[in-house]
């Protein structure tokens, strides 16, 4: 029996070929049977010493005569472009000559164009090239530094897998149909009862609904709650994914700046319909926002009739210091959205995400996100739901907390030269990565030119600004990175800026010594 993807390669040609003798045209359906299955030899659609379809198979799919399909076979034979093999059936044959060759419209123009690494210019809209402004680029590839990659080597994959199992055989058939629960039950009460006792989080289970990742529900967010030319406060620097959302909904996105109490509300900001923040654990600068700067961003809120999107993402990864409880638990009016994740505890694979909303959004968003992304994986949530219920969720975090730290302070060691001579590194007092400001652009952009050259990714600040240029500085992230690989990138860095600090000290000790008037 032939692999079950020949098998689908032969009903695919069956289904071209069925169009293409049903066209009205002109000369003998045996003729143009004949060109059909020469063009797609020559074009390499049909690659050399594959088997063709029986001649009664396809007389029987194209509902044609059998004498018609053996009249194109056998001219096909004749000329070469198929042999028969006795007891076998019919085969492309196998002509080096048409390696590569292709007669068919616009074949040469493609194969051109792939060949050069190119591909033909776009006009994206300007709202698509203000999104893939925050877009990273597709030769990019997770690396030692990558921010909110969590410690992948670490995750209780065979424990996972054996859940995995266990719920895909129990799951429902009605599983398998298109679902308007909001999630599974048993996973929403898993996580009420989670981010009642560790977030402060005030909810019942119906208000939690689980989506595919806090970018989906950033998106639902924003198509529910706002119109094109809407206004969204957001965090200067921020996070890009979430700007990205409000982009492609069409809002304009108006940055406000964080300090060291987090994002500074003031009188004359122009009012929003939106906002987005990060207080427990400020991305990317690490800053938690003050009480009485909550309280003023919830007046800011009710006075407004805004929304507040609070991001959550990774307040379970907190040394040093006790957890901070989620804005959402002060909020008295129903005006906060409070979105989390578990890419950054568990995998970013898992695609899984939710939202806790205010009562009166519950039955809207509900059915938004049915409509517009539909539910599933809940095969995934059910294992999901019993891998929180029993344990297995907070252990890991535990283990996680204590490996974060760990490599933190490892990254720690590795810069620590360079810190005594002056960089200097965010508090790190949670999360999942460390800001290195640096003093400038000059030194931002050539620290994250050479990265590149050996084959280390680096997340420059200024990027996480709405407003150019931003503050220079990286991003590094350390969770998802090994010790071993730290202790490598870490030295690198290390190095580097060391190398440039002292080409940029000597360049301005020669600038003062040739200035007029400089001691002899």
């Amino acid at each position: 029996m032939e692999p079950l993807s020949s098998q689908a390669k032969l009903d695919w040609v069956i289904d071209a070929l069925a169009m293409e003798v049903a066209e009205p045209a002109s000369g003998p359906l045996s003729r143009r049977l004949y060109l059909g299955l020469r063009e797609r030899i020559q074009a390499g659609r049909l690659a050399p010493g594959s088997r063709l379809p029986s001649s009664r198979r396809l007389a029987r799919e194209l509902c044609l005569g059998r004498n018609t399909v053996l009249a194109a076979l056998e001219q096909l034979v004749a000329e070469g472009f198929l042999e028969t093999r006795a007891g076998a059936g019919t085969f492309i044959a196998d002509l080096p000559q048409l390696a590569g060759a292709s007669s068919a419209p616009g074949a040469a123009s493609e194969q051109a164009l792939a060949s050069a690494g190119e591909a033909p210019e776009v006009a994206l809209s300007s709202r698509g090239t203000r999104l893939l402004g925050y877009s990273p680029g597709s030769n990019l590839r997770p690396g030692v530094f990558t921010p909110g990659l969590p410690a992948l080597d670490r995750f209780p994959q065979a424990l996972w897998q054996r859940l995995m199992r266990r719920h895909l055989h129990r799951a429902p058939t009605e599983w398998l149909g298109y679902q308007t629960q909001g999630g599974v039950p048993a996973l929403r009460e898993a996580l009420c009862d989670y981010l009642r006792l560790s977030r402060s989080v005030r909810c019942r289970p119906e208000q939690i609904l689980i989506v595919q990742g806090a970018q989906q529900g950033f998106e639902l967010i924003a198509r529910l709650l706002t119109d094109p030319g809407d206004r969204a406060w957001v965090e200067e620097p921020g996070y890009g994914g979430a700007k990205a959302c409000f982009e492609a909904a069409g809002l304009e996105l108006h940055a406000v700046p964080v300090d060291d109490e987090g994002l500074r509300v003031a009188a004359d900001l122009p009012a929003p319909r939106l906002i987005q923040v990060t207080p427990s654990h400020q991305y990317p600068s690490g800053v938690t926002m003050t009480l009485g700067r909550r309280l003023a961003l919830l007046e800011a809120a009710e006075k407004h009739g805004a929304w507040i999107v609070e991001d959550d993402y990774d307040s379970e990864f907190r040394y040093g210091q006790g957890p901070i409880a989620a804005l959402q638990g002060l909020d008295n009016g129903g005006r906060v959205l409070y979105v989390g994740t578990f890419s950054k505890v568990l995998y970013p694979g898992l695609r899984l995400g939710y939202v806790v909303l205010p009562e009166a959004l519950v039955d809207p968003c509900r059915r938004a996100n049915a409509r517009l992304h539909r539910e599933g994986q809940y095969v995934v949530q059910s294992a999901l739901a019993e891998f929180i219920a029993a344990g297995h969720f907070s252990r890991p975090v535990r283990r996680m907390r204590d490996c974060y730290r760990g490599r933190q302070a490892r990254l720690r060691d590795a810069l620590a030269p360079a810190v005594r001579v002056g960089l200097e590194l965010s508090e790190g007092q949670a999360g999942m990565h460390l800001v290195a400001w640096l003093d400038d652009h000059v030194t931002e952009a050539a620290l994250v030119a050479r990265g590149l050259d050996h084959g280390i990714g680096l997340s420059p600040l200024s990027t996480y600004y709405l407003t150019p240029p931003g503050r220079p500085g990286l991003v590094l992230g350390y969770a998802g990175a090994s010790e071993e690989e730290i202790d490598r990138a870490g030295g690198w860095l290390r190095r580097e800026w060391l190398a440039l600090r002292a080409k940029r000290v000597a360049s301005s000790m020669t600038k003062v010594a040739t200035e007029p008037g400089a001691r002899a």
